[in-house]
């Protein structure tokens, strides 16, 4: 294994000491140009780094953006897109985290998260889906699609009532009566604000709600296997379905497609994120975009205007209905 290229390393390839590398590199006084084309050669044809705690014990700063995460799934990835753009010509770095989240450990990852990375590797985080928002973090915060309402940090959402109420709505405008709602994890502020979109669409094409048309799901496709199961086991088969996420839309089409139902001509499905998958889906997935990538550039300015001693409002951004080809009128 190739050992890390050391300060000392260029040091005596550039001939200089090692004082005078450290200076090169920081952008310190006191060396010639010369000599600081010649240091910053070495460095770039050894591919040295100087050490991230290191250089922040030295500047009290890092130029990394922490983004925490609980885990790499589609919507986390679409939201680093956009914090990498969002950071393209700046002097910061990136560095994505998947916290500490183990069996029955879920809650408070993004507190054990900070502690290990918050003063020492990263100027600022970025926490994506956070139980909650009182970390206590010793770096500023923003956090995106948190779990709770009443948030004390700065916050990035959607407008989440909205696009399931234009989701259900479109169910509904196609004849659809028995709608099920295969809901998103309870404990995400999302997941109850989308349930109430799918519940005000019902209220307003004067629709009782029917709460044995509601199944438990998730943001895995795992979690909502049971869920689609009981909608299809219902009685009365619903002929449409609005899923709180993509993930669960997909697996809701995988099941009844399983099962013998054809999508869209025997059960309608609407999804919510419009992640990648989403398009590329057969059928095309019928789904509620929310802007994933803008919403990771709208975290990094936020997260910047607080480095730079500003205080931004919380930001809540629009969604959009895309029909595609997994919804059509009842055949019933």
């Amino acid at each position: 294994m190739n050992r890390r290229t050391t300060i000392n390393d260029v040091a005596l390839a550039a001939g200089v000491s090692v004082a005078t590398v450290s200076k090169a590199i920081n952008g310190r006084y006191g060396v010639s140009p010369e000599t600081l084309a010649r240091v910053m050669s070495v460095v770039a044809e050894l591919g040295y780094e100087s050490s991230l705690v290191a250089t922040s014990m030295r500047r009290r700063s890092t130029h990394v953006i922490g983004v925490l995460v609980a885990e790499f799934e589609p919507f986390a990835l679409q939201l680093l897109r956009g914090v990498s753009d969002a950071l393209d010509n700046t002097d910061y770095d990136v560095l994505a985290y998947a916290g500490s989240v183990s069996a029955g450990e879920h809650a408070g990852w993004e507190r054990r998260s900070l502690s290990k990375l918050g003063g020492t590797l990263i100027d600022g985080a970025i926490l994506v889906t956070p139980t909650s928002t009182a970390t206590h973090a010793s770096v500023p915060t923003v956090a995106v699609d948190p779990h709770v309402g009443g948030h004390e940090a700065t916050t990035v959402s959607v407008a989440n009532v909205d696009g399931a109420r234009a989701a259900t709505a479109h169910l509904l405008s196609l004849g659809h009566r028995r709608v099920a709602h295969l809901r998103g994890r309870t404990d995400l502020e999302s997941a109850r604000e989308r349930e109430q979109g799918y519940r005000d669409a019902l209220d307003a094409a004067g629709i009782p709600f029917d709460p044995s048309l509601v199944a438990e799901g998730g943001y895995r496709t795992a979690d909502s296997t049971e869920g689609a199961h009981a909608i299809l086991d219902l009685p009365d088969t619903p002929t449409a379905v609005f899923a709180a996420n993509d993930l669960s839309a997909i697996e809701m089409i995988r099941v009844a497609t399983e099962r013998g139902l054809r999508v869209p001509a025997d059960l309608s499905v609407v999804g919510f994120d419009d992640i990648l998958d989403a398009a590329s889906h057969t059928p095309q997935l019928t789904t509620v975009r929310q802007p994933l990538p803008e919403m990771g550039t709208a975290a990094v300015r936020m997260l910047l205007d607080i480095l730079h001693g500003d205080d931004p409002d919380p930001v809540r951004m629009p969604t959009t209905l895309i029909v595609r080809e997994s919804t059509a009128p009842p055949r019933r």
